[in-house]
C-alpha cells in the first residue's frame, strides 16, 4: 500500500503512537479535532470517573497531562485493521516503565477520523482490573 492510499485512521494511529512515545504533547493534541472524544479505557476508570470519555481539546489535554505525559511509554503494534478510509482497529500493547518495574496493557484501540485526517474519536478497550493488579504488584497501590 503506497502512502498515498493509506487509510487516514491508520496514519493517525501511527502519528499518535510516535508522538506519545516522544512526549510531544502539542503535536499529539494537534492530531485531534476540536470536538473529539477519547475513551481510554472505555468505561469508568480512575482516569474517567463518569465513563463518558475525555471531550474536546481541553478534556483531551487534561488526559495527556495526567496519563500520557507522565508515562514512559513504549507502544508495540501487533495488527492494524483498516475499515473504510476513516476508521481502523489496532491491536497494540502499551508498556510503561515506571522506574521500579513495568506495566503492560494489551488493548484494541479504535480510531475514527474526519476527511482531514483529524481524530474524532479514539476508544481503547483494555482491562483496568488487570492494570490495577500490576500496579499493586509493583507497590503503587
Amino acid at each position: 500500500m503506497s502512502s498515498d492510499n493509506i487509510n487516514l485512521a491508520v496514519q493517525a494511529n501511527i502519528q499518535s503512537i510516535t508522538l506519545a512515545m516522544k512526549g510531544d504533547r502539542e503535536g499529539w493534541l494537534a492530531l485531534y479535532a476540536d470536538d473529539a472524544i477519547v475513551k481510554d479505557p472505555v468505561g469508568k476508570s480512575p482516569f474517567d470517573a463518569s465513563g463518558e470519555g475525555h471531550r474536546g481539546k481541553a478534556g483531551i489535554a487534561k488526559f495527556w497531562d495526567t496519563v500520557i505525559g507522565p508515562s514512559n511509554l513504549t507502544i508495540n503494534v501487533h495488527t492494524r485493521i483498516p475499515s473504510g478510509s476513516h476508521s481502523c482497529a489496532v491491536h497494540q500493547t502499551a508498556i510503561n516503565d515506571m522506574g521500579k518495574g513495568k506495566t503492560a496493557v494489551d488493548m484494541i484501540a479504535i480510531y475514527d477520523v474526519n476527511a482531514e485526517g483529524k481524530i474524532t474519536a479514539m476508544s481503547a478497550y483494555w482491562s483496568w482490573a488487570d492494570m490495577e493488579a500490576q500496579l499493586k504488584k509493583l507497590g503503587f497501590m
